[in-house]
């Protein structure tokens, strides 16, 4: 059974006064945040210095490995290796998205954890996120090919983006990032959440986040795709 909700974080309109809403929750949650993103223990994000980066110097940043970074609130966080199921499932829906866009015939591309999308925290430091999954036109993917792959706060939003949850992220994935990709107005955001088996479908409609969760038998409902026919049981239980 499908339970919803209604989520207001600002219109076009009044963009300013959404954004100090939005940093008013960061706010509250940056030092939570900072201190799941640091923990030693089994993590899948995990700060990496405290010393502070402007986006400058994140973009042309390299420090001779393979690593891949966010950039929170001015800070390096590595983004370490999830589980297996994480990954299957970020790579499941970057297929799946694919595959749907191929048959309708859209000019559109699902990318897995290789864009990133720099967010409008409210503060003197800047924040770049790197969805688990994303959906971009592809002409926009194609003017990415020569640059930094980070969609700057001028350029268009994805279409469509996904974030998996593991047990570091969990607070990130539900607030943070829930909080800036409305105001990026990113038309579609889904937190697929293992920990609790259950999918959480957020539309952007008129400057309001319409909040849909889905659980066992449901099937997904998407704006974007509104044919796909994938249940949650199907997403969790199924070998992907």
């Amino acid at each position: 059974m499908a339970l919803s909700s209604r989520i207001f974080f600002g219109t076009n309109s009044i963009y300013e006064i959404a954004l100090v809403d939005c940093t008013s929750i960061l706010s509250q949650s940056t030092k939570q945040d900072s201190t799941i993103e640091s923990s030693p223990t089994t993590t899948n994000q995990m700060t990496l210095t405290t010393q502070r980066f402007t986006l400058e110097e994140y973009l042309h940043y390299d420090d001779g490995t393979d690593s891949l970074y966010e950039l929170v609130n001015g800070e390096l966080v590595s983004m370490a290796l999830g589980t297996g199921q994480h990954g299957a499932i970020a790579k499941f829906f970057e297929r799946t998205f694919d595959a749907e866009n191929h048959r309708l015939g859209r000019e559109w591309i699902a990318l897995q954890g290789i864009v990133g999308v720099q967010s409008p925290r409210g503060d003197r430091w800047d924040t770049v996120r790197i969805p688990d999954v994303m959906i971009i036109p592809k002409e926009q993917w194609r003017n990415l090919q020569n640059r930094e792959a980070v969609i700057r706060l001028n350029e268009a939003p994805p279409l469509l983006v996904v974030e998996v949850v593991s047990p570091s992220t969990k607070s990130v994935d539900y607030r943070a990032k829930r909080a800036e990709y409305s105001v990026l107005n990113i038309p579609e955001y889904w937190i697929v959440d293992p920990l609790q088996a259950k999918i959480t479908v957020f539309t952007l409609s008129e400057g309001w986040y319409d909040e849909v969760v889905f659980i066992d038998s449901d099937r997904l409902i998407s704006p974007t795709f509104a044919e796909l026919n994938l249940t949650v049981n199907q997403i969790f239980q199924s070998e992907i």
